[in-house]
C-alpha cells in the first residue's frame, strides 16, 4: 500500500479544487491548467485502479465490491453537491446519468471486475486498452470525418490487429491447456466491454447536464452502485459473506477505488467529456495500461510475456493513429 498512500499525497492537495472549483462548471472555455490536472489524475490514478480492483476482490465478492464501491461514493459525491447548493433532481438530467453510469460503471467496468477474477489485472488493461476504437466506431455523427481519414483508417486496422495479437497467444495457451476457457470467455468480454464505456460516454457527452458535472457523476455512481446489488444477489454473493473476514488490504484497496478511483478521477473524466473531444479525452488509454503492466508486473508479482507487450505496442501505435489528426491540427 506505500504506492497508494504515495499516490495519495501527490493528488491530496488538488482534490478540493478539483471538486470545488473544475467541476463547478460545464463550461467549454475551461482552463488549460484545469484540463491539464485533469487529464493527469485520469491518466495516472485510473491505470493503478486495475491493480486495486484485483486487491479489492481478494476479500470481496465482485460484483458486492461494485455495490459497495460506487453506493458509498455515490452518497459522497451526492452530499457533496447538497451542500453546494445544486439541483439535485432534474429528472431529465438524472435519467441519462443514470443510463450513462450503467453502461460505463456496470456493463464495462462489471467486465472489468468478473475478468480479474481470473486474469492478471496487467492483461485486462491491456486489453482494455482499444477503448479509443470503439470510440471512434460508435461516434457516428463524426462517421464522414474519422472515416475518410487514412490514419484513423489504420489506427482501427492496426488497433484490431493487436487483438488478434493477444487473441492468438491466448488461444495457443489454452490448446496447451495453460488457458482455461473461463479465461477465454473473461478475454471475449473484455473486448466487448469498452463499447459500453465508449457508448455511456458519447451519450452522456451529446446530452450535457443542466447543472454541475459533478452532479452527474454523482448520479452515474448512485445508480451503478444500486444497479451492482441485484446483479450480486442474482450470483448469490450475499450468502455466507462477513465483513468481519475481509482482510485489511482489501478494506484499504476499497477505500482507494472509492475515494480517487471513483470522486476524483471519474468526476474529472465526466468533466473532461464536457470540454474536450471525446477521442481526445479517450487518450487515457496510452496511459493506463503502463501504468497497470508496471504495477501488476513490479508490485503484484504478475507474469506478462514479451507477445502481450509487443500487443500493447501495438495497441497503443493504433490509438496514436487515429488522434493523429487531432495532434496534427495542434
Amino acid at each position: 500500500m506505500k504506492l497508494a498512500i504515495v499516490i495519495a499525497i501527490y493528488y491530496r492537495h488538488i482534490a478540493v479544487s478539483i471538486i470545488n472549483c473544475t467541476m463547478s462548471s460545464a463550461t467549454k472555455h475551461a482552463s488549460p491548467l484545469w484540463v491539464i490536472i485533469a487529464f493527469a489524475i485520469v491518466y495516472v490514478v485510473w491505470g493503478s485502479t486495475y491493480f486495486f480492483i484485483q486487491m479489492a476482490i481478494n476479500g470481496f465478492p465482485p460484483f458486492l465490491m461494485g455495490a459497495v464501491r460506487f453506493i458509498i461514493a455515490g452518497s459522497i459525491m451526492l452530499s457533496i453537491c447538497a451542500l453546494k447548493g445544486d439541483k439535485l433532481w432534474i429528472q431529465k438530467d438524472v435519467g441519462v446519468a443514470a443510463y450513462s453510469g450503467c453502461l460505463m460503471l456496470v456493463v464495462s467496468m462489471g467486465i472489468v471486475i468478473w475478468a480479474e477474477r481470473t486474469l492478471p489485472s496487467a492483461m485486462v488493461a491491456i486489453v482494455i486498452a482499444i477503448s479509443p476504437l470503439w470510440f471512434v466506431i460508435l461516434d457516428k455523427p463524426n462517421w464522414k470525418t474519422n472515416f475518410t481519414t487514412r490514419s484513423t483508417i489504420w489506427g482501427l486496422i492496426i488497433g484490431f490487429a493487436g487483438v488478434l495479437l493477444l487473441f492468438g497467444e491466448a488461444i495457443a495457451a489454452s490448446l496447451e491447456g495453460d488457458f482455461s476457457n473461463e479465461q477465454l470467455i473473461s478475454l471475449v468480454l473484455l473486448i466487448f466491454g469498452p463499447a459500453a464505456w465508449a457508448w455511456g460516454g458519447l451519450y452522456a457527452k451529446r446530452r450535457p447536464g443542466t447543472g454541475p458535472a459533478r452532479v452527474t457523476t454523482a448520479w452515474q455512481m448512485m445508480a451503478a452502485g444500486i444497479a451492482y446489488v441485484p446483479v450480486s444477489a442474482i450470483h448469490n454473493e450475499f450468502a455466507g459473506f462477513n465483513p468481519a473476514t475481509v482482510p485489511a488490504h482489501a478494506w484499504l484497496a476499497i477505500a482507494y477505488l472509492i475515494v480517487f478511483g471513483s470522486i476524483i478521477a471519474f468526476t474529472a473524466y465526466v468533466w473532461l467529456l464536457s470540454v474536450r473531444p471525446a477521442t481526445q479525452v479517450s487518450t487515457h488509454a496510452y496511459v493506463n495500461p503502463v501504468i497497470a503492466v508496471v504495477l501488476g508486473v513490479f508490485i503484484g508479482n504478475e507474469v506478462i510475456s514479451w507477445l502481450k507487450i509487443l500487443g500493447l505496442a501495438v495497441i497503443l501505435l493504433s490509438v496514436l493513429l487515429i488522434n493523429y489528426r487531432q495532434y496534427a491540427k495542434k
